[in-house]
């Protein structure tokens, strides 16, 4: 069972109030996105659906075996069951690149790619499917990108982030970190007691408590999501002092990307909303254990 899948549990448990209020599980991985119009799902059975245009368009069958599904832009990036990270570019019926073996993490941003491998070293390439892959840190138990920033996740808990280029100087963040998230120039991080932590700006900037009772915490653009431990959804958008929105109750993960919303609910429906914070949900797709948006 992987991180994900436990951390679905944990908030269904929660749900039944049969775990603590206290006990945060982070949900890593890419899932959000910057406004792409890509939708990405994984069914309970292992297979991996993408769509690309409206909520209403009709799905294709990426790959089977699958255990998460990433987007960014026109790339679609794959984790199989056997560790192999592959990843396409173009349009949905493109053909796959095998990327990486032995990978338990797979990131997208942009024209990046990268893999956090079993013996937790983190890798990165930029360019093509084929360019060179940089080794980026070791002892990681969770790799993100956004644009030109990197972050990890160290097996300690310490949160590291770099801004430029692959070999750029890393810059410490915090500590206590159990799930780190980026976009554009915020940088999120969500600690072992549960709270949700956000700064705007440089690398130096100053952190703004956001949320606790948090089980995962999602950022694009000037939207911040969150799912608490209770599996309430809230979204912000605007600034880091922003109001609350609820937006669905029975959650177990959240996505973001521009103006869409989506929401895994606890029986494995994905629902996605497009416009502002109180649009129409439409159901995309049952059966569901991760969904992701770009």
């Amino acid at each position: 069972m992987n991180l994900r899948t436990l951390s679905a549990v944990a908030a269904v448990l929660a749900l039944a109030g049969l775990t603590g209020a206290s006990t945060a599980h982070a949900v890593p991985g890419t899932v959000s996105g910057d406004g792409g119009n890509r939708i990405g799902v994984l069914r309970a059975n292992g297979d991996a659906h993408v769509k690309e245009g409206g909520l209403s368009a009709t799905w294709v069958k990426e790959h089977d075996n699958v255990k998460q599904v990433t987007l960014s832009g026109n790339r679609i990036g794959v984790l199989t069951g056997d560790g192999v990270a592959w990843v396409k570019e173009g349009g949905l019926s493109a053909s796959w690149v095998r990327e990486a073996d032995d990978v338990k993490q797979i990131a997208l941003s942009g024209n990046r790619i990268g893999v956090l491998k079993d013996n937790g070293d983190a890798y990165v390439k930029e360019g093509g499917l084929s360019a060179t892959w940089v080794k980026e840190a070791d002892k990681v138990k969770e790799l993100e990108l956004s644009r030109n920033r990197i972050g990890i996740v160290k097996g300690n808990g310490d949160a590291y982030v770099k801004e430029g280029g692959l070999s750029a100087t890393w810059v410490r963040e915090h500590d206590n970190v159990i799930g780190i998230d980026l976009a554009g120039n915020r940088i999120g991080v969500l600690t072992a007691d549960g709270v949700a932590w956000v700064k705007e700006g440089g690398l130096s900037a100053s952190w703004v408590r956001e949320h606790d009772d948090v089980i995962q915490l999602e950022l694009s653009g000037n939207r911040i999501g969150v799912v608490t431990d209770r599996g309430n959804a809230y979204v912000k958008e605007g600034g880091l002092s922003a109001r609350w929105v609820h937006e669905y109750t029975h959650t177990i993960q959240i996505a973001l990307s521009g103006k869409r919303i989506g929401v895994l609910k606890g029986d494995g429906d994905a629902r996605v909303k497009e416009g502002d914070l109180s649009a129409r949900w439409v159901l995309e797709a049952n059966n569901v254990t991760e969904l992701a948006l770009s």
